[in-house]
């Protein structure tokens, strides 16, 4: 059996198109309580890659079963809110489907497993860039002390810090400690 995919059937990052064909195979099974759907939803899906953006299609199986209760039997009249109910001899899967595909989708879909992602600098596919890819970009937190480096001053001792040494001098006040 072959139904539309409705509207919005996915996630943010990876769906089923609107329209698509899912393929449905059922088994409907007559309990006391009412009926019992168990089956397989097959379905395209189409998104993209969480790391580096690149398109992925795929296809998807989820497995459901849920009870659809009969209105006039004691848990069908007085059913809770997460119970399904037959309605005039018919089942809406559409929430049972809804609920197997969306919840078993994953929130980061990648197109491989090892997908490196986007350069954080430049934005390149990491991928086609390259394990020699990199920028010579100091971290901006270290940055006011990069200009230190050069204007440091010899230290009283010659500059060896051998062990002759009393103490440090603290550059800040000029004061030696120790």
């Amino acid at each position: 059996m072959t139904a539309p995919a409705p509207e919005n059937f996915g996630i943010e990052m990876i769906g089923a198109p609107a329209g698509a064909p899912i393929e449905l195979d059922l088994r409907l099974e007559a309990v006391l309580e009412g009926v019992l759907v168990t089956g397989t939803a097959t379905l395209p899906l189409q998104g993209e890659c969480a790391r580096c953006l690149d398109p992925i299609a795929s296809t998807f199986e989820a497995d459901f079963q849920e009870l659809f209760v009969y209105p006039d039997t004691r848990s069908g009249g007085n059913a809770d809110d997460d119970e399904l109910r037959l309605e005039d001899d018919l089942i809406d899967l559409e929430p049972v489907l809804r609920d197997a595909v969306v919840l078993a989708l994953p929130l980061s879909p990648l197109c491989r497993d090892d997908c490196p992602g986007l350069c954080p600098e430049c934005g390149a596919r990491l991928a086609d860039a390259g394990p020699e890819h990199h920028h010579d970009v100091a971290d901006p937190r270290w940055a006011a002390l990069q200009g230190l480096a050069g204007d440091m001053p010899a230290s009283p001792t010659g500059g060896s810090g051998s062990p002759g040494s009393r103490g440090t001098t603290d550059r800040r006040e000029g004061k030696q400690e120790g």
